[in-house]
Order: structure tokens, then C-alpha cells, then sequence
């Protein structure tokens, strides 16, 4: 069914995480080796980025040393961290100081950064310049999940116990007062006795999931963002009882409000509106869930975090939605995108452009079409027709060379001799010069000299093919020099390539002295000499 297709066709589609800045400047090879990433800071300025070697590596402005360097000193490059010797990362959050928690698959819990109000959980307040492990009370507990407030911490351990220190004015660690929590305290009261299987935290709230689809809130509640149906602060856990009845398994946290996905794809909302983030159509906070985007298909993933305004849900067809604060825009209702993924809505319009998770790239072995194409130019083993060109083989494919270019599909279409023939031989071009014309029909691109260049945009206009034209002429244009102006504009002259040759010309005049210094001024053919030389004093190049 066309349905299933369509799933099929997002369930690959790759996430480029260099539409997130930072990342552009890893090379491709450095972008193909990343496993997970994660983009965070009050600017987006900071990048923690894992390989499929498990390697951990930092970049960016370094704030508050969250980089965890072991300085404060910022980085264009990355840098390798070593304390995961081989372990691999199972979650990530980062807070607004910015201070990072990291969770190995082995149970561990590391964290680093910003600590003035001990969000690292080491009993202190001073900056965490490199990664700590945090044991305090989770001796014997294996953490599963972390989750970072503005100034807070919160981990979820594998027996599905919330624990929870660092800021409190507001009650968001749960504790029943607002004193600050130095270490790692377990959140009781209504949660005592029962699992818990996710945790999100707002800027200075905090919510777990229960494993029965429950939902318990804490801390600040001036927006309505614990859903409670009152915009008091709770100091301890408070269960959301308007959920009775609906089992949700996923739930987020932005700056100020919620959102939950039920097990049946249902979309509640509360919390901070004044950006529209509740997707309702209006501003008004909600002080308890109200549902959104009920006339949609079911929704399958729902996206927050705690330092945006921003919104994204996505659809079981794959169809992404954004909405709350997109770059600076207020959307109030649900906006189709054209995004296949949530996490490309924050890389695009959140404000910060942070990643909204931990992102994971599932590289498999998959090529697209024109990456399996490009693997075949020249490949004997699967060419159907080979070119003879100064007594050199290319191998090519005749369906290819039909549908890239017009000329080859006259050519094969008539009863061309050619059309026979399993051997095509070249007369009028160089080898390099028609290997990279075939290479362009299988890439897209050309990667040749300046003078060969020349003899490509001959062959680039006798086939009519404009666009190689134009990155032949971009080449001669870049490429030019003192040593090969005259060559250059020879060849121009020769190949009647009249805008090419214009511009040859100006750049001989302009370095006159320099140029008939050069071999190639000397070589160059007498009548054409000539010709420049009555061209050159026309325009006052010989003037003092």
C-alpha cells in the first residue's frame, strides 16, 4: 500500500547534521564517521559529537568550560575527550549554564560544566572543567536516562528510580523544600513505590513517566507547566490526574510547556502559550492538557526542549509539523513542513538552533541512486559499452549516457553505425578531456586543469550540454594565471569561446609587463600575436 511505502521511504531518510552550523565544519570524512551528536548552548555555539569507534569529541565556545576540555578556552577544531575508553553513550542533556550529564551504557553517570548550584551532583559548587563520574547514592544503581533543567539534574535509573539535585528555588528537585540539593537525592512522595520509564525537565520543573503511563510533576507550575489545573509551585511530585485514563509513553519539555503522546498517537498540550507553542490557535496558557492536532493522522513522535519555544510533532505518514516560536515567528496552530524528521525543525527555525535529544545517525550501507551511480563510471565489470579515445578505454553504460545526455540519445536512438558497435572510438577530443565530459554524466562535477578545461568546453559546446559549459568557464576563470594567460587565451580564440576570450584578454592586459615574459607569449602563434598586439593598443595598453 502506498501508505507502508511512504514509511518505508522515511525510515531511511538521513538527518544532515550540517544544517546544524557548528558541524559544517567537519569535512565529509569527519561528518560520515559521527554515530551521535548534540548541538546546545544559549547560541547553539557548542557541539558534543560521538563515533562509531566511540569517540567523543567537543567543539565550540566552550561556556563555562561544558566542553569539558579540562580549560576554557574555545575550539574550531575538535577536540577528543578520553574518558569513555570505549564505553558507549546511551543518553545526554545539557543545562542552560551550560552543564552536560552523560549516561554510558554501563549504568555510569558522568557529568561536567556549569556547577554554581551543584547541578553536577559532586557535593560542590565549583566548575566541572572535565568529566566527573557521579556516584553519590547511586552506588549499585545503573542510570538509564538524564535529564538537565536550566540548573538542574535529574537521572532515571534502570530499576525506574527518579533522582533528582542541583537548583531548587521553584521545588524542582522535589524535596519538599527550595534548598538546593548538593548530590543525587531520590524523588519520593507519590512517585515511592513505583517505575518510572522517562524523565524531561522544563527550565526549572521536572515530570517522570510511570510505567503505566502516569504522569507526576514538580517544581515551577507559574505557566501551568505541571497540567495540575493551578499555577502554584509543587515541591514534591503531584500526579496529573486529567490524563486518567490515557496511557502516555512519550512526553517532552520546553522553556515552559508539555507535551504528551499517548499509545493510541493522541496529542495533549499544556503549559506556556505566549508563543503559541501549544499549537491551540491562541496564546492563552492551559493550566491542565488540552488536546491538539485531533483532525491529524496519529501522531508518532513529539519534540521539546527546555531551552525553546519551539513545537514538532511527526505523523505516522512521516509528515513534520512545527509550531511555538520559529525563528522569532509566533505559529499558533500545527505547520506542515517539509522536514523528514523533528530534529531538522530545531536545527532550522528553533531559537537557539540546539538539538532538541541526543541525535542518533543510523549509517547503513545504503546508497542512494546517485551514489551507486558514481561507484560505476568507468567499471568494466558492469559497462555495457566502452569508448576508445588515444588508444585509452572508458567504460561507460548506454542507458546512463541516454538519459544524461541529448546527444548520446539521437545517437543510440538512430541507426547510428555506433549504435552497433560494443567500441566507440574518439578522433577530435584528448583522452582527459572526453574521460571527464562521461566522468561529469555519472557526478555532476568535473575536477580538471584550466587547459583542459578548454578543450572540455569545446566538447561541452559541440554536445550542447550548457551546464558544463558554465563549470568549464568557472574553472578557466578561477584558474588562470600569469604563466597560462596566453595559452589560455589561444585556446579561447581557437574554440570560439568569444566571453571566455574577452575576459583572457583583459587579464593579459592588465599584467602586460608580466605576461610577455611568460614561455607561452613567445609560443604563441604569429598571426594570433599579432592580432593581440593591434587589440592590446587599441585599448591604451602601450599608452604611459
Amino acid at each position: 500500500s502506498m501508505c507502508s511505502c511512504r514509511r518505508l521511504r522515511f525510515a531511511v531518510a538521513m538527518v544532515d547534521v550540517s544544517k546544524w552550523p557548528l558541524f559544517s565544519l567537519l569535512s565529509i570524512e569527519e561528518l560520515a564517521t559521527v554515530r551521535q551528536a548534540c548541538i546546545f548552548g544559549t547560541s547553539a555555539n557548542e557541539a558534543i559529537y560521538i563515533t562509531h569507534e566511540n569517540e567523543l569529541f567537543v567543539l565550540g565556545f566552550n561556556c563555562s568550560s561544558c566542553l569539558g576540555t579540562g580549560d576554557s578556552l574555545s575550539t574550531i577544531v575538535p577536540k577528543k575527550l578520553d574518558f569513555l575508553r570505549g564505553k558507549k553513550v546511551i543518553s545526554l542533556s545539557y543545562g542552560s549554564g551550560p552543564h552536560v550529564l552523560l549516561a554510558t551504557d554501563d549504568g555510569q553517570l558522568f557529568a561536567w560544566g556549569h556547577n554554581s548550584y551543584s547541578q553536577l551532583g559532586n557535593g560542590n559548587t565549583s566548575q566541572g572543567v572535565s568529566p566527573g563520574l557521579i556516584t553519590s547514592n547511586l552506588q549499585n544503581k545503573k542510570v538509564k536516562e538524564v535529564a538537565c533543567g536550566s540548573h538542574h539534574s535529574m537521572a532515571l535509573t534502570q530499576d525506574g528510580e527518579v533522582f533528582a539535585w542541583g537548583y531548587n528555588n521553584c521545588g524542582q528537585i522535589g524535596s519538599g523544600s527550595t534548598a538546593n540539593q548538593p548530590y543525587p537525592r531520590k524523588v519520593t512522595g507519590c512517585l515511592q513505590g513505583k517505575t518510572a520509564v522517562g524523565i524531561t525537565c522544563g527550565q526549572t520543573s521536572s515530570i517522570a513517566l510511570g510505567d503505566n503511563g502516569e504522569v507526576y510533576g514538580w517544581g515551577y507550575n507559574g505557566n501551568g507547566q505541571l497540567g495540575i489545573g493551578n499555577n502554584g509551585n509543587q515541591l514534591t511530585p503531584c500526579r496529573l490526574t486529567t490524563l486518567q485514563g490515557l496511557c502516555i509513553q512519550q512526553i517532552v519539555s520546553g522553556y515552559g510547556h508539555c507535551l504528551a503522546l499517548t499509545d493510541e498517537g493522541l496529542l495533549y498540550a499544556w503549559g506556556a502559550n505566549t508563543y503559541g507553542q501549544l499549537g491551540t490557535g491562541n496564546k492563552s496558557n492551559h493550566l491542565s492538557p488540552v488536546q491538539v492536532m485531533a483532525d491529524k493522522e496519529r501522531i508518532v513522535e513529539v519534540a521539546a526542549c527546555h531551552s525553546t519555544h519551539t513545537s514538532a510533532a511527526k505523523t505516522q505518514s512521516g509528515q513534520v509539523y512545527m509550531w511555538g516560536q520559529c525563528r522569532g515567528q509566533s505559529i499558533v496552530m500545527p505547520h506542515l513542513t517539509h522536514f523528514t524528521s523533528t530534529d531538522e525543525v530545531f536545527a532550522c527555525f528553533a531559537t537557539p538552533s540546539v538539538m532538541w535529544r541526543l541525535m542518533s545517525m543510523e549509517h547503513d550501507d545504503f546508497l542512494t541512486i546517485s551514489e551507486a551511480l558514481k561507484k560505476e563510471f568507468d567499471n568494466p565489470e558492469t559497462a555495457d559499452l566502452k569508448f576508445s579515445v588515444e588508444g585509452k578505454y572508458i567504460h561507460v553504460h548506454k542507458a546512463v549516457l541516454k538519459i544524461r545526455c541529448e546527444h548520446f540519445r539521437l545517437m543510440f536512438r538512430s541507426q547510428w553505425t555506433e549504435d552497433q558497435q560494443e567500441v566507440i572510438e574518439i578522433g577530435q577530443f584528448p583522452y582527459p578531456v572526453y574521460r571527464s565530459f562521461l566522468q561529469f554524466l555519472y557526478m555532476d562535477d568535473v575536477d580538471v586543469s584550466p587547459e583542459d578545461a578548454i578543450g572540455l568546453l569545446d566538447l561541452a559546446t559541440s554536445y550542447c550540454e550548457n551546464r558544463l559549459k558554465r563549470l568549464c568557464q568557472q574553472i578557466i576563470k578561477r584558474g588562470i594565471t600569469v604563466e597560462n594567460a596566453f595559452t589560455l587565451l589561444s585556446a579561447a580564440i581557437r574554440y570560439d569561446a568569444e566571453d571566455l576570450e574577452e575576459f583572457c584578454f583583459r587579464f593579459c592586459v592588465n599584467h602586460l609587463t608580466q605576461v610577455t615574459q611568460t614561455g607561452a607569449y613567445w609560443q604563441m602563434d604569429g598571426a594570433v600575436l599579432k592580432e593581440f598586439i593591434i587589440r592590446a593598443s587599441r585599448c591604451g595598453a602601450f599608452k604611459n
